[in-house]
C-alpha cells in the first residue's frame, strides 16, 4: 500500500469508526448539571406532604412518582393537551409545566381529591351519564378543567369569546363560551359534544343532546 492510499484510507475509515480527524478537535460533552435537592411541603388533596426532590421535577412527576396519586395524567408533556390539568388553589394549571418547588405552601387538588367512587363530585357524575369520555385517558384533566371552569364563571372571569365585559351580568354559560374555555382540553377520541352535555347538566343549563354516530 502506498502512503497515499493508506492516507485517502484512513481519512474515509475515520469517521465510520468514530475516530476524530489529523488536526480537527475532540468535541467534549457537557457535563450535566448537578442535581440541587430541594424540600418542598404543600397541600395535595387536603392532606399534607413533605417531598425531597431534585428541584428540576416537575408537579406532574411529583404526583405520579413520589406522591402515589396517578390519576393525573401525562399526555404530551408539554402543556399542550390538557391532561395533566390539576387545580393549584383552586385555579386550574398544566402540572407538566410547573415545578413542584414552586408549589411549596400551596394547594394542589387532583381527581383523587374532587370525590370517592362512593360519593362522587357532581361533574364526574355527569361525565359518566353523559358518556364524557371514551378510552378515559385525557378525562381527570377534563373534569379538573370543567370544575375549575365553573367557578370561573361564578367569579365573572371573562374569556376571549365573552360577548359584555362591562355590564356586571353572569356570563351566560353558552356553547360557545363554555367550547373556548375547554379548548385547552384535547380529547382524542372526539367526546367533545358529550363533554359539553356534561357542563351543561352541571350548570343547569338545558343540555345539547349530541348525536351519537
Amino acid at each position: 500500500m502506498t502512503r497515499r492510499h493508506f492516507i485517502v484510507g484512513s481519512a474515509v475509515a475515520a469517521p465510520l469508526l468514530g475516530l476524530p480527524l489529523a488536526g480537527a478537535s475532540a468535541e467534549v460533552a457537557p457535563r450535566p448539571a448537578a442535581a440541587q435537592m430541594v424540600e418542598t411541603s404543600l397541600s395535595i388533596n387536603g392532606r399534607p406532604y413533605q417531598l425531597y426532590l431534585d428541584s428540576r421535577v416537575t408537579l406532574l412527576d411529583a404526583l405520579r412518582e413520589h406522591a402515589g396519586l396517578p390519576g393525573t395524567k401525562k399526555g404530551c408533556d408539554r402543556g399542550q393537551c390538557g391532561a395533566c390539568t390539576v387545580l393549584l388553589d383552586g385555579r386550574r394549571v398544566n402540572a407538566c409545566l410547573l415545578l413542584v418547588a414552586a408549589c411549596a405552601g400551596h394547594s394542589v387538588t387532583t381527581i383523587e381529591g374532587l370525590g370517592t367512587t362512593s360519593r362522587l363530585h357532581p361533574m364526574q357524575r355527569a361525565f359518566l351519564e353523559h358518556d364524557g369520555f371514551q378510552c378515559g385517558y385525557c378525562t381527570p384533566g377534563q373534569i379538573c378543567s370543567a370544575v375549575a371552569l365553573i367557578e370561573e364563571l361564578r367569579h365573572g372571569t371573562a374569556s376571549v369569546v365573552t360577548a359584555d365585559l362591562g355590564s356586571g351580568a353572569r356570563i351566560a354559560a353558552t356553547p360557545v363560551e363554555l367550547r373556548e374555555r375547554m379548548s385547552g382540553n384535547i380529547c382524542r377520541c372526539g367526546a367533545y359534544p358529550f363533554i359539553l352535555a356534561a357542563l351543561q347538566d352541571v350548570l343547569g343549563a338545558a343540555p345539547v343532546a349530541p348525536e351519537r354516530g
